[in-house]
């Protein structure tokens, strides 16, 4: 047999690299066996290194953090000239579809990659969102559009649920900081989809101050604009299934007891890198013969059947108390954030040119260069977000609470706008310090889930953020979007979950994820 000490001492070279092989969490929080394991295949995957299999992975992974924001942006900015053709009198409603369709994603993908893998759920997300995307483009009236929305958001939802499980259990401890990095896809996908919708939109709209009825053929730039962003995600799920090759997470196939298998993946993404691992099964072995515990072993095929249809992995993630109050806590920020985000930001374009008129300068394409501003200064604040983590005493938590609290401080602030261009420099602040807080909280949330359990944890996470994001169109229907009142409602949320986050047990800055 291979010497254990091999494999747990690949990285012991550097203190740096000890740092980061620790994991997140505390050692009676995860199955014994299933620690010593995932400890193993840590070792291996820092021995490999990070190459060029990551680096194809990283862009991958990156247009799924694109469509998570894309999309509902893309239903924000459609949503005045779908209001204005179909006569609509709560606009809203476009808003509550989408949610729903975001809830159910979350869910289904979520708890499904922890019990038919990632490879699936990893591919067809994406196309899943494309195809309903293209045929919202044909819808004849509002609640077609409205089906169709809350259709192609069964595959936005789980988007972050499913690629950041992928993303992180390939990932070397000593790059954990790039999950971070990767809400630069995130704050272009809103530059993109605005950048698209200037001209789509802002030439081929009905003017709200028009008399006459909006006709389809004078509003047909929100058709095209679908037509567009449809065929965009058409490329991004032909990108993934197609040209790349996505192996099955070895830490998954670990927790299923299928450890040949993990070790045989290894080994491929070391060839995809060039390189080789010294990683052999019975590394992996010997922890399932120096204890009696069967969590991760073949001998527990019938109870991993079972997992099916109980709530195994949900029961996983309260095993301790500590344990339990991170999984409480993390999903309760979430939720907040889940009502308080949509609440403002799926309505900036509406608000935008709502409040632009009673300031006199309401116009449909200053309505639309606004919002490509706002979308711009979200893309240095996801780098920015990226760096942040990684400073000692700031760390994960400190990024996030000091970014939450900022953002809601910065929408109390917009309620003092006299004009449009006041109006637009907050909304430029919201949107930069809300990508920082996007950026390290989807970083964040699957570091302190352990992988067998990560999908279960990020749709519990997910689905606490959808179910609160379906209360902000029903809010905003009875609320006026033309008042301040749903601002200050998602600014004190936001400073809500600023606080809360400042309670959590775990750091994961320089420690390895489990």
């Amino acid at each position: 047999m291979t010497d254990q000490k091999g494999m747990s001492d690949v990285n012991d070279n550097s203190s740096v690299d000890e740092v980061k092989t620790t994991p997140v969490l505390d050692q009676d929080s995860v199955d014994p066996v299933y620690q010593a394991k995932a400890h193993v295949l840590n070792n291996a995957i820092q021995q490999i290194g990070m190459g060029k299999y990551q680096w194809e992975l990283f862009v991958l992974v990156g247009f799924g953090w694109a469509s998570d924001n894309m999309w509902p942006i893309i239903t924000s900015l459609i949503l005045p000239a779908v209001a204005l053709e179909f006569n609509q009198s709560k606009p809203p409603l476009l808003s509550l579809a989408q949610n729903i369709g975001l809830l159910v994603g979350a869910l289904f993908w979520g708890f499904g990659c922890d019990i038919f893998g990632r490879r699936l759920a990893f591919n067809m997300t994406i196309g899943v969102t494309a195809v309903f995307g293209l045929i919202a483009a044909g819808s004849p009236n509002f609640a077609a559009i409205g089906c169709f929305a809350a259709l192609w958001s069964v595959g936005v939802g789980g988007n972050l649920p499913v690629d950041s499980a992928v993303f992180l259990e390939f990932l070397p401890g000593s790059h954990q900081y790039l999950l971070t990095i990767l809400s630069i896809f995130w704050a272009f996908a809103q530059v993109l989809a605005t950048l698209i919708a200037w001209p789509l939109l802002g030439y081929h709209t009905c003017s709200q101050e028009q008399t006459t009825p909006c006709t389809k053929s004078e509003n047909f730039g929100w058709r095209w604009f679908m037509i567009t962003m449809g065929t965009f995600s058409m490329t991004c799920f032909f990108l993934r299934f197609v040209v790349f090759t996505l192996y099955e997470s070895p830490k998954f196939l670990m927790g299923k007891g299928k450890d040949a298998e993990a070790v045989a993946i290894v080994h491929k993404v070391a060839a995809k890198n060039k390189t080789t691992s010294s990683l052999v099964i019975e590394d992996l072995l010997f922890h399932d013969q120096a204890s009696h515990q069967q969590g991760t072993n073949a001998a527990a095929a019938l109870k991993r059947k079972l997992e099916k249809v109980n709530l195994t992995h949900v029961r996983a993630l309260f095993r301790t108390r500590r344990l339990a109050y991170s999984t409480s806590l993390i999903m309760c920020i979430w939720a907040f954030i889940g009502l308080a985000f949509p609440l403002y930001n799926a309505f900036i374009p509406y608000t935008l040119e709502s409040r632009g008129a009673s300031f006199g300068d309401g116009s449909i394409y200053l309505t639309y260069r606004n919002s490509l501003i706002i979308a711009v200064l979200g893309v240095p604040g996801a780098l920015i977000g990226g760096a942040l983590v990684e400073i000692p005493r700031i760390g994960r938590k400190g990024a996030l609470a000091f970014s939450t609290a900022f953002t809601g401080v910065f929408l109390f602030c917009s309620t003092t706008a006299k004009n449009s261009n006041a109006l637009l420099g907050w909304n430029c602040a919201y949107s930069f310090m809300s990508n920082i807080m996007y950026a390290v909280l989807y970083a964040y949330t699957p570091e302190i889930f352990p992988t067998k359990d990560r999908g279960t944890g990020n749709a519990l996470t997910a689905s606490a953020n959808r179910v609160f994001g379906i209360m902000a169109p029903i809010i905003a229907i009875y609320a006026n979007l033309k008042t301040a009142a749903p601002v200050y409602v998602s600014g004190a949320l936001f400073l809500a979950a600023g606080a809360l986050t400042c309670a959590l047990p775990f750091e994961s800055r320089g420690k390895a994820s489990l």
